[in-house]
């Protein structure tokens, strides 16, 4: 299987996210968008952020206009949203797809070990992947489900409780 700590990408400011680098940590990944009804989730992520990224928690948004094309804008226009709107202080990546031939790597790696409702598709904006700190894929969550609901499933994973 591919190892998780291969992949990078580049932030929204262009600048590379070597996931090497998150070696040792809790990884939650989401894909993102900005003008979804689901939009909102973003507060609930910067409050996890906030209470865990000093635990070892790292999340990081990927961005993605493949839903009803919820994602329209440039890199300013997602940064400038999400900082505006919604205060957020965690990694926000370019904007990717998650499905289909241009799937970006990440998510196909991460689709194939945790498949879903749609098997190897991602249904909808906000999909969130749990990734261990040893790299290891743990659980998959769907799009309605609100980022304080994780919040067990990240304390287990951080030996927090």
């Amino acid at each position: 299987m591919t190892d998780f700590y291969q992949f990078s990408i580049n932030s929204l400011q262009n600048q590379p996210i070597k996931f090497e680098e998150l070696r040792g940590k809790l990884v939650l990944i989401v894909n993102t968008a900005s003008q979804c009804g689901l939009t909102p989730q973003y507060e609930g992520l910067q409050k996890l952020h906030e209470k865990y990224s000093e635990k070892g928690l790292t999340i990081i948004g990927f961005p993605c206009n493949q839903f009803r094309n919820q994602e329209p804008g440039d890199a300013s226009e997602i940064s400038n949203n999400c900082l505006i709107n919604y205060g957020v202080a965690f990694q926000i990546t370019e904007k990717i797809e998650v499905n289909g031939a241009n799937s970006h790597p990440i998510f196909t790696y991460l689709k194939n070990a945790l498949p879903g409702v749609l098997g190897n598709n991602i249904k909808w904006n906000f999909t969130k992947f749990l990734i261990g700190q040893d790299g290891q894929p743990i659980k998959r969550f769907a799009p309605i489900t609100k980022p304080e609901a994780l919040e067990p499933y990240i304390k287990k994973a951080l030996a927090l409780t």
